[in-house]
């Protein structure tokens, strides 16, 4: 009589593909005892004897750059005619701006907005007879606005842009807003601080209570919002009618401000 596992085993193909099986299942259940004896001695439940620290941080910087936005803006009666005028002052502004050295990455346009104007009729006066009034608005014109925005990297020239975009007739002139250009750097440096005053707050609780610090099982941040200027003053006085004319524009420097709390395993 016929063995048929003898058949099978006889057969090149199968016994192949029966190895290979064998194969694979060998490397995935060594691979599950790898992992098995790594995670070996951790516990899934959390670490209940733990020790909370907080620090707060502090890193007070100097800005590298100063960012100043201006709007140029008019009316005609036609969009056409109210985008020409708009064009015509933009580009004089810009023109006068990449004459100071600005570079084309540090200009960008922030809006650029095209709004009807209307008139609105006078309702009829208390007690008069009047005609149908319906109250529908009538456009009388379009108005054209585009803002700029620049990015400064020489502080010392701040005072002199300010003067010179001031004498093209632009409006709404907002800043210096003094800066990091590396917008993480205040806060990365404020974390660092607020970190370490959380470790020696951490080594020294550690010894008085007699434990040992284990890992780091819980982590918090928060940071104190916008950065406060310290302007530094002292630079104006003595100047002259001409020098006048220009801002005397301090840049300070800037605090930035971060909070952590960390949580210990202790043993």
């Amino acid at each position: 009589m016929n063995n048929p596992f003898s058949e099978i085993f006889e057969n090149g193909s199968i016994r192949l593909a029966i190895i290979g099986t064998l194969s694979i299942l060998s490397l995935f259940l060594l691979a599950q005892t790898i992992t098995t004896a790594a995670d070996f001695g951790r516990s899934g439940v959390p670490a209940t004897d733990t020790v909370t620290v907080q620090g707060s941080g502090q890193a007070t910087m100097a800005p590298d750059v100063a960012r100043i936005s201006f709007s140029v803006q008019n009316t005609a009666a036609t969009v056409a005619l109210a985008q020409e005028a708009t064009t015509k002052q933009a580009n004089a502004a810009l023109d006068f701006v990449k004459a100071q050295g600005i570079a084309e990455k540090d200009v960008k346009t922030l809006s650029y907005n095209i709004s009807p104007q209307y008139s609105y009729p006078n309702p009829c006066p208390r007690g008069a007879l009047c005609p149908d009034y319906s109250g529908t608005p009538k456009i009388t014109g379009y108005q054209v606005s585009e803002t700029v925005q620049i990015t400064m990297r020489d502080l010392s020239a701040v005072g002199e842009m300010l003067s010179g975009i001031g004498k093209l007739g632009v409006q709404n002139v907002n800043g210096p807003d003094f800066a990091l250009d590396d917008a993480t750097a205040g806060y990365n440096a404020a974390r660092a601080d607020a970190i370490s005053k959380a470790q020696v707050q951490a080594r020294l609780l550690a010894k008085q209570l007699g434990v040992r610090l284990g890992k780091i099982v819980n982590f918090s941040e928060s940071s104190g919002g916008y950065p406060v200027p310290m302007y530094a003053y002292g630079m104006g006085g003595g100047v002259s009618e001409k020098a006048a004319a220009v801002p005397s524009v301090p840049a300070g420097e800037n605090t930035y401000n971060a909070s952590v709390s960390i949580t210990y395993e202790i043993r």
